[in-house]
């Protein structure tokens, strides 16, 4: 999508260099949604660029929709990979007829809306995570530390007492 972006902007740079127009931009700003294809027109063969623009859009669409019904599947069935391919199938069919709905009832504002709203909770779980995850790191460090300084000591103490061991043999001997 780099890419495409970034010629984009080049192409919409020199039609304004060149005429003083910025058509590409402004086709973009008036409809978002046509924006691929205004881009696509601007090669030759642009119905094939078209036609598979549509099908990576779908793809990526399809892919997107597949691994989030994977993720709730997995979660609802208790955190087995393997569960029930009905159930991954409901789960599938609610996603789908739920941004259906979002879209026919309030077009992609209100899908966009509800993606935000849904996500604000999980924000906030995500952030008490965090904290528990430097939380426990800190303890995990601390208690390392002190393990260290367990060890050393001990170590200290071994040397120390053969030290004072060979010191008293030698002095036994003599």
């Amino acid at each position: 999508m780099t890419a495409l972006g970034g010629s984009a902007i080049l192409l919409d740079m020199q039609e304004g260099v060149a005429s003083n127009t910025h058509s590409l931009a402004t086709s973009i700003v008036a409809d978002e949604s046509i924006a691929l294809f205004v881009f696509l027109e601007k090669f030759p063969f642009s119905s094939v660029g078209s036609i598979i623009g549509i099908l990576l859009v779908t793809s990526f669409f399809v892919t997107s929709s597949d691994s989030g019904s994977l993720v709730i599947d997995s979660i609802t069935a208790g955190g087995k990979l393997d569960a029930p391919v009905g159930q991954r199938i409901f789960w599938a069919t609610t996603e789908g007829t739920v941004a259906a709905v979002l879209l026919i009832g309030g077009g992609l504002t209100a899908l966009q809306t509800a993606a935000i709203t849904t996500g604000l909770p999980f924000l906030i779980i995500l952030l008490f995570m965090c904290y528990s995850l430097l939380k426990g790191l800190r303890l995990e460090y601390a208690k390392d530390k002190q393990f260290e300084k367990d060890m050393d000591r001990k170590l200290y103490e071994e040397k120390l007492s053969n030290v004072i061991i060979k010191k008293l043999e030698q002095e036994n001997k003599s």
